[in-house]
């Protein structure tokens, strides 16, 4: 239908100030006064499209219509996919190509957006626990969208979903030091009732989760007294200004005046009251603890490093798991490490305390059992040689208990040897058996002491491991394009903040995430052969960011 009287101009022109066509000029102003233009036209607009709702091809086509130049294709599925959640692997050949062909004749950029199920990387379950194979899974799910996009957009972003791990919002550092300090919270009382999980970095499963509001009993150790002279592990005779040395070291002591290394302490015995002594630790408590445990591991690291400790003693410290950072700045011991290293060494201490129980006395029980298997063997050749008569001259009381209320019955010495050796046979038998198992068990303790490690600096090794792979992954399809004249953009993993209550939501953690995803990648690259700076540029190049605005109004 012809409507008359109008201009020619319609929403998506600029200068809307002409009404009609009369004494209009076909010379465009751009009406940025006026109109509030920021200067961003329809065809730097897209859209998303969720591939499953929007079943095949042809819906594809048709959702071109209304004119867009950017398409960002979303899967929603993952693994084999569903009709309602679509996955890379359901489009073969003859899709791909079709999908090219149209993005040719109508001009179109096409952006990938890998499966919406992937939310991080570090491999994380619901449990908090993480998996090898949950973290090998989302890889596979986000290399296959980067193949698609090698396929059919030859280039260009492909966005993952962050969200390596929970955190609490109300003690995230961005929320303690900038002038927004305080502002963010996901419920009154989170800064209270924070939890931090502790994992085994030998499996990613979660050990113990650390409560702020939750105090933790452990001993009071022997430490130096201020004046108290005290032998220093070089052997030299030094008189303590207090509980710490020069170098502000705490100074653990044994019973007998001599400095012993912090994984031998000892707890501080109450004389007036017979007992040795305990306290309860608050979470303040639990950050000074983590202090001198981070000093300590750094002094055994540097130590290590230099030479003056052997690798034997230091993997049998409790610092190992810091082997492999180039710096002793990296090594940082955590509060919620401190929280589990406590529990951890009570649990130790316990089951070490009825080792020793168990061991008490065992090797003067081996004595006396040979001894009593040499009587035996005596006896046994005498009564051979006596007769039957003469027999009742080497009866001997059975005196054991309740002889002065019971007539002691009289035996012969063989029999009651026997029934000698059988008890104290075992007596040893539980003994080496509950010692031995109480040795097992803390020297089980002390080795997953050994492997402790924060949740969140677990996950963000993992994650940033996982992406650089993936960055990996995109520069080899890039140059592939590149080698056949076949890219429009270099292909990049882009990686999108989503749900607050998860790391990588927070534009600084973001930032950190790509940062650290770019240096292990450029390790990754400079182990291949390639120099620092061009690796450096390529792991650039390759791992990149999406902010979505949408998802950030989720913080108000």
């Amino acid at each position: 239908m012809v409507q008359f009287g109008s201009g020619y101009f319609n929403p998506m022109d600029r200068g809307y100030e002409v009404p009609t066509h009369h004494g209009h000029s076909h010379d465009h102003d751009n009406g940025a006064a006026g109109s509030n233009d920021v200067g961003v036209s329809i065809g730097e607009l897209g859209m998303s499209m969720g591939l499953g709702p929007i079943p095949n091809v042809n819906a594809i086509s048709a959702k071109l219509r209304p004119g867009t130049k950017k398409l960002e294709f979303v899967f929603l599925g993952r693994q084999k996919g569903s009709g309602q959640g679509q996955t890379p692997g359901m489009y073969g050949l003859k899709q791909r190509q079709a999908l090219r062909e149209m993005g040719t004749a109508n001009r179109i950029d096409f952006t990938t957006h890998s499966t919406v199920g992937v939310m991080g990387l570090a491999g994380m379950d619901q449990q908090g626990n993480f998996s090898k194979a949950s973290k090998d899974q989302s890889l596979h799910e986000v290399q296959r969208a980067i193949e698609f996009a090698a396929d059919v957009a030859k280039g260009g972003p492909v966005v993952v979903h962050t969200g390596e791990f929970n955190r609490s919002i109300a003690d995230s550092k961005w929320n303690k030091d900038t002038k927004w300090a305080g502002q963010f919270e996901m419920h009154p009382e989170e800064e209270e009732r924070a939890t931090y999980r502790v994992v085994d970095t030998r499996t990613g499963r979660l050990i113990q989760e650390a409560m702020k509001n939750k105090n933790v009993s452990r001993p009071i150790w022997n430490f130096a007294k201020e004046g108290e002279e005290y032998e220093d592990f070089d052997g030299n005779m030094k008189k303590a200004a207090g509980h710490r040395d020069e170098k502000g070291n705490l100074i653990y002591m044994d019973y007998f005046g001599k400095r012993i290394e912090a994984r031998l302490r000892v707890p501080l015995y109450n004389e007036d009251e017979g007992k040795f002594e305990t306290e309860q630790l608050k979470w303040a408590d639990l950050q000074r603890e983590a202090q001198d445990m981070t000093r300590d591991a750094r002094n055994i690291w540097k130590k290590w490093k230099r030479g003056e400790l052997s690798d034997s003693k230091f993997q049998d410290s409790y610092w190992k798991r810091f082997k492999d950072v180039t710096s002793a700045d990296e090594i940082e011991v955590k509060p919620e490490e401190a929280y589990v290293v406590s529990t951890l060494e009570t649990s130790a201490a316990n089951a070490r305390g009825w080792a020793h129980h168990y061991g008490a006395g065992f090797k003067e029980s081996v004595e006396t059992l040979k001894k009593l298997r040499k009587a035996f063997t005596f006896y046994e050749k005498l009564e051979g040689i006596t007769s039957e008569e003469e027999k009742w001259k080497l009866m001997k009381e059975d005196g054991r208990r309740f002889t002065d209320l019971i007539p002691a019955d009289t035996k012969l010495p063989t029999v009651l040897l026997k029934k000698l050796i059988q008890e104290q046979e075992g007596r040893m038998k539980q003994a080496q058996e509950s010692g031995a198992s109480q040795w097992a068990q803390t020297e089980e303790q002390i080795e997953t002491i050994r492997h402790i490690q924060s949740a969140e600096t677990y996950a963000y090794s993992e994650a940033t491991d996982a992406y650089a792979r993936l960055g990996m992954n995109a520069m080899r399809h890039t140059d592939k394009l590149k080698a056949q004249g076949d890219s429009k953009k270099p292909l990049a993993v882009a990686l999108e903040n989503l749900f607050p209550e998860s790391y990588g939501s927070h534009p600084d953690e973001i930032v950190d995430l790509v940062k650290g995803s770019r240096k292990r990648m450029q390790e990754m690259l400079v182990q291949n052969g390639m120099n620092k700076e061009k690796a450096m540029k390529r792991a650039t190049e390759h791992l990149t960011i999406t902010f979505d605005t949408g998802h950030i109004n989720m913080w108000r």
